[in-house]
């Protein structure tokens, strides 16, 4: 279980078609070492810090669930109740992007589009 606070940005990931070359970019821009994370016939890839190899970002292919999201680096922010943060995203003119989705047994989240346009993911940790 994460120890960070409601509200923390608590990942951040970029889908993009052609995944490959993008974290080669970044490796070279921003020094970060590619981890690739195996979706079954291709990789995406954790992008990690080469002091320590700690995982900071991701880099994904716009494929399958994601093909339609945005060329654009993705906050996921950590919410209380993500049943709640949906109702509310829904009342106040938002959109959701995505069915939601489970990341282990420990965590689930959404893709929604604030009124503005703006993407990002509400991420909740389930006990």
């Amino acid at each position: 279980m994460s120890t960070a606070p409601i509200g923390s940005v608590v990942w951040t990931d970029l889908t993009v078609k052609n995944a490959d070359n993008v974290k080669d970019f970044y490796a070279q821009v921003v020094g970060w070492q590619a981890n690739p994370v195996s979706m079954g016939d291709y990789d995406d890839f954790t992008m990690q810090l080469p002091s320590n190899n700690q995982d900071v970002v991701g880099i994904c292919h716009a494929k399958g669930d994601n093909a339609n999201l945005p060329a654009q680096w993705l906050l996921y922010f950590k919410v209380a109740n993500l049943d709640d943060s949906i109702s509310q995203t829904q009342a106040g003119g938002g959109k959701l992007l995505s069915a939601i989705k489970h990341y282990g047994s420990q965590s689930r989240y959404i893709i929604i589009q604030d009124p503005a346009g703006a993407v990002c993911a509400l991420f909740e940790e389930t006990p």
